[in-house]
């Protein structure tokens, strides 16, 4: 790791440490039309427990979201997302008070919520564009803000979308959200950005943003949050439903922690877990003989 490149993120509660161990972030989707899990984490005691089974596996962060955001989705109001979502919070937090809690939404409502029952960052897949109020709400609470590129929204992202240099728009996109979340008053170490794989891509734009991720952290310097789990284009490379696709989603996972990813956002925490253990103990060992 160089010098130049992020070694803390800070939010609400300390923050964590970036340094010599990549983060993963376990997915906890309490909707009823997930399109990893069907909904089978919707309700909210079966929810928490996947959450806490999560942590036991490694996780470092949970990510609670109760909109899907799959292609396509249709949106849901703020109030049926909090009632989906405060629950969980409070329980995960109730039997793990030190846990480390994200909540996935695009509504300063809910995050507000979600936040008050013990969540510490802010995952907004639209940067902060869908919500006015939702970087004043990172600013003020200090809460962890991660800005994600998604072209269009999720019942239309993936109608055709098209880019003259897919790396170039996305680096673009993103530097402009956060010059954004810094006039709002965010402070820069809580910042992390996504390029948004899946959303608003095409395979090969997913390919391209992968490749070109030492560039794009190179360019921006905070610290990149990829999700590729289980994602629509493993399918279109491999073949495999959903159901199956935890090698493909392991070796995207390797792809984007070697090309510099410093948290991996994942659906199957103990596996993700024992690759990242690999690749960051290669990584101390080449940098203790250097």
């Amino acid at each position: 790791m160089s010098s130049a490149e992020p070694k803390h993120w800070m939010f609400a509660g300390g923050g964590m440490a970036l340094s010599g161990k990549t983060r993963i972030m376990g997915v906890v989707n309490v909707t009823p039309d997930s399109f990893s899990d069907g909904g089978r984490h919707a309700d909210p005691e079966r929810g928490a427990e996947h959450a806490l089974a999560l942590l036991a596996e490694g996780a470092d962060i949970l990510d609670v979201g109760g909109e899907s955001s799959r292609p396509g989705a249709t949106p849901v109001s703020a109030e049926a997302e909090i009632a989906r979502v405060v629950p969980v919070i409070e329980r995960i937090k109730a039997r793990a008070p030190d846990a480390v809690i994200s909540i996935d939404t695009t509504k300063a409502q809910v995050a507000r919520a979600a936040l008050a029952a013990g969540a510490v960052i802010l995952n907004d897949i639209s940067a902060g564009t869908l919500d006015p109020d939702m970087l004043p709400l990172a600013a003020e609470t200090g809460a962890g803000l991660v800005l994600m590129h998604m072209r269009g929204r999720p019942a239309d992202m993936q109608k055709e979308p098209r880019y003259a240099d897919v790396t170039r728009e996305v680096l673009a996109y993103l530097h402009e959200r956060v010059q954004a979340a810094r006039r709002a008053g965010v402070a820069p170490g809580a910042i992390v950005l996504d390029p948004g794989i899946g959303f608003g891509k095409t395979l090969e734009h997913n390919l391209t943003l992968i490749r070109d991720l030492p560039e794009m952290t190179a360019a921006l310097p905070h610290p990149f949050l990829l999700g590729v789990s289980r994602k629509r284009w493993l399918g279109e490379i491999t073949g495999r439903a959903v159901d199956d696709r935890l090698a493909a989603s392991l070796a995207g996972f390797s792809a984007c922690v070697e090309r510099g990813a410093k948290i991996m956002r994942v659906h199957d925490v103990l596996f993700s877990c024992d690759v990242a253990r690999i690749i960051d103990r290669i990584h101390q060992n080449t940098s203790s003989s250097t």
